[in-house]
């Protein structure tokens, strides 16, 4: 599966990682890779949740992404 992650600088130079298609799934990391490599385990913890207690995976189906070139 595949999720868009949200990674976002803090201003102490530690970064936030969200995942928009699972709501309240959110990790950090002193670093970009450790807030990475955070947000996939929550990630998998997410979705084990979701299968222990019957609910849907949420799927990213609808998401378009578009990219410009900016001069």
């Amino acid at each position: 599966m595949r999720f868009t992650v949200v990674l976002e600088q803090e201003p102490d130079e530690g970064f936030v990682a969200s995942v928009p298609a699972l709501p309240g799934c959110v990790s950090q990391g002193d670093t970009r890779e450790q807030a990475l490599r955070n947000i996939r385990e929550a990630i998998e913890l997410y979705l084990e949740d979701c299968r222990e207690s019957g609910d849907p995976i949420p799927s990213e189906s609808g998401r378009e992404f578009v990219e410009i070139e900016a001069a």
